[in-house]
């Protein structure tokens, strides 16, 4: 057994098949196939279930993955230990973000790239629910979450922003309800048509909180999944929107209205798995202080 099947073997459980796992490896099918298979036959079990269209973890399987994921993040961490001795950092960090939580990511990463040219980054983007699934699994080094509460078990969490949220609005539009200094309250906002995002969004989450704290019911008229079509409805005055106040900022022309009482907030935690923290993890930390 090697180092080379157990990256095979876990690159077929999280990419769901031979065929892509192939793609992912940027190798032929056929020697995907015959990895796993060598390493069956040396293990004396099945490590996967086949079926037409999708392969799946046998119990045997579902013990291994795991346990080889550590194998390959400790020889991971043994080269990265090795190249910082030599003064050259080197390594792949792995960030999970749910949607639209972070708009300033972008600034640590161009920090550890010009710092550290050779550590490699990849970035998922998902929701919250798989976020944490990548965090248990191991499949993430750190994430960029809305969290509620500061600490989470057998996590480390580092608060980036506490931010209050905003009603915008399009520039014509005389918002019924508001105070004489342009503020609103969710109670207000509910009678409104509101562009809102799907549900597994972090801004939804949070929103949804807040309406129900406050117990006010409210409908929504409009569900997208990205900023920019929120932005572009609201600017058409098919609707308001609820969303971080750094994020309206990104949309000058339009009219932000801040909450009289009870205002939306999220906290935007960096989150990563206690114990050892690989060198390129460790830098990419520093930038992110």
């Amino acid at each position: 057994m090697d180092l080379r099947q157990m990256e095979v073997v876990v690159t077929v459980a999280e990419a769901g098949g031979f065929t892509a796992a192939a793609q992912r490896l940027h190798v032929v099918q056929s020697a995907v196939s015959s990895t796993v298979l060598a390493l069956e036959r040396e293990l004396g079990t099945s490590l996967f279930d086949r079926t037409t269209h999708r392969v799946f973890l046998t119990p045997a399987g579902e013990v291994f993955v795991p346990a080889a994921r550590a194998a390959l993040r400790a020889a991971e961490q043994a080269r990265a230990a090795v190249d910082l001795v030599r003064g050259k950092l080197r390594g792949r960090v792995t960030i999970g973000m749910a949607q639209g939580v972070w708009a300033d990511l972008h600034r640590p990463l161009a920090a550890l790239r010009a710092e550290h040219p050779g550590v490699t980054v990849r970035l998922r983007q998902a929701s919250l629910a798989d976020v944490r699934h990548g965090l248990r699994e191991g499949t993430l080094d750190l994430a960029v979450v809305a969290l509620d509460r500061g600490q989470q078990r057998g996590l480390v969490t580092r608060l980036l922003s506490y931010e209050e949220m905003v009603l915008v609005s399009a520039p014509p539009r005389a918002l019924t309800g508001t105070g004489p200094d342009g503020t609103v309250t969710l109670a207000g906002a509910a009678r409104l048509p509101l562009v809102d995002f799907t549900p597994d969004w972090a801004i939804r989450l949070c929103v949804d909180r807040a309406f129900r704290a406050a117990g006010v019911e409210r409908e929504t008229a409009l569900e997208v999944d990205d900023i920019v079509t929120a932005a572009e409805l609201v600017r058409s005055d098919l609707g308001v929107c609820v969303m971080p106040a750094s994020i309206a900022g990104r949309f000058p022309d339009l009219v932000t209205h801040a909450f009289a009482r009870h205002a939306p907030h999220w906290k935007i935690m960096m989150v990563h798995p206690r114990g050892d923290t690989p060198p390129a993890v460790t830098a990419l930390l520093g930038h992110m202080a």
